[in-house]
């Protein structure tokens, strides 16, 4: 039961994130709009795994995320914090060299601080 919840929540967070519409994801999958609708609802189910797949495929994150809400195997820049670090990503792509180094070395100020302060 607490991975259905985990599905439903997440699934609907990558939604939200990436600002698409379940119809829109329903055309990106072929999976019919009311079936996502069901994994979306109050009354949410697990989907197959081949359906989670297409979902997971479409999202462009892993089934094991949507699952869990979480991705151990996912290469460290995604397994982080999700939402969060993706759009600090997203930012950091943006930057030219210069502020990338300052926002590198404030990062690296930020880790210290919180080795100190646990």
């Amino acid at each position: 039961m607490e991975h259905e919840t985990n599905f439903r929540k997440t699934l609907r967070e990558e939604l939200d994130y990436l600002d698409l519409t379940v119809k829109e994801l329903s055309a990106r999958t072929g999976i019919a709009k009311g079936t996502l609708d069901c994994y979306l609802g109050s009354r949410s189910s697990m989907p197959p795994a081949d359906i989670a797949v297409k979902i997971a495929k479409a999202l462009g994150v892993t089934v094991e995320y949507l699952v869990t809400g979480k991705d151990e195997g996912a290469s460290h820049s995604i397994s982080f914090s999700g939402h969060a670090l993706r759009s600090l990503v997203k930012i950091a792509q943006e930057l030219d060299d210069k502020d990338t180094e300052t926002i590198t070395g404030l990062a690296k100020i930020l880790k210290k601080q919180a080795e100190k302060d646990p």
